[in-house]
């Protein structure tokens, strides 16, 4: 039988060597956020049930309760919900290969002059691709164990030349020191430099699917009914937890995203966001994702979240919370409006703004939604 085995270090030559080890012994890799508490560990591993754990001295203890993998399985990533236990998505070889290739085809890496840094969590499709990107084409590859700003602009001054940043990371650097860019995980800056490419992807994708304006070779992306539909060969083979695996693809092969969208006539991919958030008011949806990015350029807004309240007569009113720019007046609900009429429909305006001092976000960026 082949195991599930649990990587509980961070980013590192370790880390690597564990993951080749497991891999040529016909494993399957669980990596663990080493930043999680030990309460959080423990139902993350009762949940996906690994035959071991090998921590950062590397010390490999067996635990009792495990399930096995599949024969052909080699990555098994939390996703990174916000609420509730994450689950465990299978990723094969053959999947992690497909990604792997076709990111570096579209991307045109020739290993003898580029070099991939890691830098954002791999215990995350962000960071850990990367890596078996890196792994699986036989380019260089820098790690850092976290994102460190002035650590990121050295290796770039050193050599690395592509990298996967968060749009908060960076914003704490000069991308100009990089070729390449990968962009991902939450919403874009209102300004995107040159050398960085938009991506959508999620973990069941084995990392992004569609760069800038097309998607990647052998990528299907339809919509039905509003939601994104994927069939791709890097896409998940099924969702884990203790007792079973689920295949959440269709009889065809389409993976349904979660996430709303549209193709436009020319093509392109619109992403409005996960169809959960959606606000109904007045029979109109609104996507709080849209109305974020266009709130967020008004100066006087450092950051902010949109949500739905319940309301008597609309069913729900759309409130922009609000975190105000240091050293400038909060802007009235007034002027909010009026900033976002002329790219906004009426409905999408918000009836109710709050401000804080600060909006929890995820280790990635993603907003916690209320």
């Amino acid at each position: 039988m082949h195991a599930l085995v649990a990587i509980l270090m961070p980013a590192g030559d370790a880390f690597v060597d564990q993951l080749r080890r497991a891999w040529d012994s016909g494993d399957a890799v669980l990596p663990v956020d080493t930043r999680l508490p030990d309460t959080l560990v423990t139902q993350l591993l009762d949940t996906l049930a690994p035959a071991y754990v090998i921590d950062a001295t590397g010390d490999r203890q067996a635990r009792p309760a495990h399930r096995p993998v599949a024969p052909g399985d080699a990555l098994v990533v939390a996703t990174s919900g916000t609420t509730g236990v994450p689950k465990g998505v299978v990723l094969t070889h053959d999947a992690v290969l497909a990604s792997a290739r076709a990111t570096s085809a579209r991307l045109a890496i020739d290993p003898a002059r580029h070099r991939w840094l890691c830098c954002l969590p791999i215990a995350h499709i962000g960071g850990l691709s990367v890596i078996t990107r890196a792994l699986l084409t036989d380019t260089p590859l820098d790690m850092h164990r976290s994102f460190d700003a002035l650590a990121v602009q050295r290796a770039a001054q050193d050599g690395a030349t592509h990298t996967s940043l968060v749009s908060a990371a960076l914003a704490r650097i000069d991308p100009t020191h990089f070729e390449r860019i990968l962009l991902g995980g939450s919403a874009a800056p209102p300004q995107v430099p040159a050398n960085c490419t938009l991506t959508y992807g999620m973990t069941e994708t084995g990392s992004g699917i569609w760069y800038d304006n097309a998607a990647l070779d052998d990528v299907e992306i339809v919509v039905r009914d509003d939601e994104i539909l994927v069939r791709a060969p890097m896409l998940l083979r099924a969702y884990r937890d203790a007792t079973a695996d689920t295949d959440p693809r269709n009889a065809e092969g389409w993976f349904a995203t979660g996430d709303a969208g549209a193709i436009t006539d020319d093509g392109q991919l619109v992403v409005h966001g996960r169809r959960g958030h959606v606000i109904v008011t007045g029979g109109e949806k609104v996507w709080p994702e849209a109305v974020e990015r266009v709130l967020a350029e008004h100066p006087a807004v450092t950051d902010v979240l949109v949500y739905g309240l319940a309301d008597p007569q609309w069913g729900q009113r759309v409130v922009a919370r609000v975190v105000p720019t240091p050293g400038v007046e909060p802007p009235s609900l007034d002027a909010l409006r009026a900033y976002a009429r002329d790219r906004l429909a009426p409905y999408a305006l918000p009836r109710a703004v709050e401000f804080v001092s600060a909006l929890e976000r995820t280790v990635l960026g993603k907003l916690r939604r209320l």
